[in-house]
């Protein structure tokens, strides 16, 4: 695992009411960690011995137990009906993601003096977990047999981890964003909501760093590597010495700067005077970094770095940061698509950039120079980017965003990247989201989205939903690709 992402350890704590037998909660939390242990790494969870039998020492007790065994998160855990004053009080003074699940009936054999009304008890708890205010983590159906509350647990612990990364997380940026890239404009209120840090840095500070690692012992040993990874696609041998340089110097500043902060995630602007001053291109660099879990995105993005932060803490793997690009042409879709996958041409686009995906999620590699930058600058400046059709495969594409009067807002849409040549250049793929141009115009353009979309390799949409469910993003803010019998608000309900 990344080591720029957090280990998770969640602390269960059963729960019991006072005129319910104590033993029913101890017993079901004994079986519920068995049940884990036996289905999941046993190294994610630590059983509390506690049981809060309707009492703040109780209370008190197990939350300095959670603690001591170092637990960055909590599962409050209603083997019956429950206290709901003291259970609320523990997630209310638990500084990490909180979540509450409820244990089942075990038999009709039982039901007289087994019987544990924590279904009932659930209600309560979710009464008084709005009374206080407090973001918990409630699974769709939050009842269940061991086994399944084993399930529940073990589906909380990538959002506990994008959660508790955030809480920890410095964004360190280069320099403003582009000229005419509004788009990427980035209000930091939110991100101080969030409990993230952000270090803004001119690119001049960058600059000095860079000149001071030139001659760097190391830069022989990055090389090798570098090509190492390239293999025959190492087309531009000459520049990877600054490459290396460069690397170095993002790595050290990295160490010298995250302060306090365990992880860190960059927001780098990478045009236009970046290539005439350092005489290469980042892409390849930050594609390196970003395939170490330290996640970097262009242009300045500092929404979309953050974006890609939480994807890789979900994921546990390499993210990467795309344009949501250009349609597929016509011929394209008839010669490669229709009738060999289940998608109309709208629900086709193609995701690009220049070339900052990491090389395991490309089909082929080749370290070459940045054609749209060559169209007005001399080709051996831009020389560092990596190019390749993105590997086929389940994807989700999404983002955190904060708009100019500092809203949170996301989107979430699953899809998958078609095994189609693309007949471009850069780090690039065929993308297909069921409904994406409805999902386009009415979340996308609706939502004032800029151009740039986190993408995961794999389908995290559950996951990235009750992250930003439970960070505090309205519900009625997160946007996915609707069903078509399914309308948006803004949509035009006339064929």
């Amino acid at each position: 695992m990344f080591q720029n992402i957090p280990k998770v350890k969640i602390g269960i704590v059963a729960v019991s009411r006072d005129c319910f037998p104590e033993s029913l909660s101890v017993n079901r939390r004994k079986a519920l960690v068995e049940a884990y242990r036996t289905k999941y790494d046993g190294a994610d969870i630590y059983e509390c011995p506690i049981c809060i039998v309707e009492s703040e020492i109780h209370m008190q007790q197990a939350l300095e137990d959670v603690k001591k065994a170092d637990c960055n998160a909590l599962v409050v855990y209603l083997g019956n009906f429950g206290p709901e004053i003291s259970e609320t009080l523990l997630a209310k003074h638990f500084d990490g993601p909180k979540m509450f699940v409820a244990a089942a009936e075990e038999s009709g054999d039982s039901l007289i003096g087994g019987r544990g009304d924590a279904y009932c008890g659930m209600l309560n708890a979710s009464y008084n977990l709005k009374l206080r205010n407090i973001h918990a983590y409630i699974p769709e159906y939050p009842v269940g047999t061991a086994d399944e509350c084993a399930d529940m647990i073990h589906e909380f612990l990538p959002v506990a981890r994008a959660v508790v990364g955030l809480g920890s997380l410095k964004i360190i940026s280069f320099g403003p964003r582009p000229t005419n890239f509004l788009a990427c404009n980035a209000p930091i209120k939110q991100l101080y909501n969030l409990g993230v840090e952000i270090e803004e840095n001119s690119e001049l500070d960058l600059f000095e760093a860079f000149h001071k690692h030139k001659d760097d012992a190391r830069i022989p040993e990055v090389v090798a590597d570098m090509e190492k990874e390239l293999g025959a696609g190492n087309q531009k041998p000459e520049i990877l010495p600054k490459l290396a340089q460069y690397e170095l110097t993002l790595l050290d500043w990295i160490e010298e700067h995250k302060g306090y902060r365990e992880y860190v995630c960059i927001a780098g602007k990478c045009w236009p005077a970046f290539q005439t001053q350092f005489g290469f291109v980042p892409c390849y660099v930050n594609s390196r970094l970003t395939g170490r879990g330290i996640p970097v995105s262009c242009e300045v993005d500092i929404y979309g770095a953050l974006s890609e932060f939480i994807g890789t803490c979900v994921s546990e793997d390499a993210v990467t940061l795309l344009d949501i690009n250009n349609t597929v042409p016509a011929d394209m879709y008839e010669e490669s698509i229709k009738g060999k996958f289940n998608y109309t041409q709208k629900d086709t686009f193609m995701g690009f950039h220049c070339g900052n995906t990491c090389s395991s999620k490309l089909s082929a590699c080749s370290m070459k120079y940045q054609m749209i930058m060559a169209r007005t600058l001399p080709e051996e400046v831009t020389q560092g980017t990596l190019e390749g059709d993105i590997i086929p495969g389940d994807i989700t594409f999404f983002r955190l965003q904060s708009t100019a009067d500092a809203k949170l807002r996301a989107y979430v849409a699953q899809g998958e990247v078609l095994p189609v040549a693309t007949k471009s250049f850069g780090s690039i793929g065929v993308f297909a989201i069921p409904q994406m141009g409805r999902f386009y115009r009415h979340v996308l353009i609706e939502g004032n989205y800029p151009h740039h979309g986190a993408v995961a390799f794999g389908h995290f949409g559950r996951s990235l939903y009750e992250v930003f469910k439970l960070i505090g993003v309205d519900p009625e803010e997160i946007g996915f690709n609707q069903p078509k019998e399914m309308r948006y608000k803004t949509e035009n309900p006339f064929e």
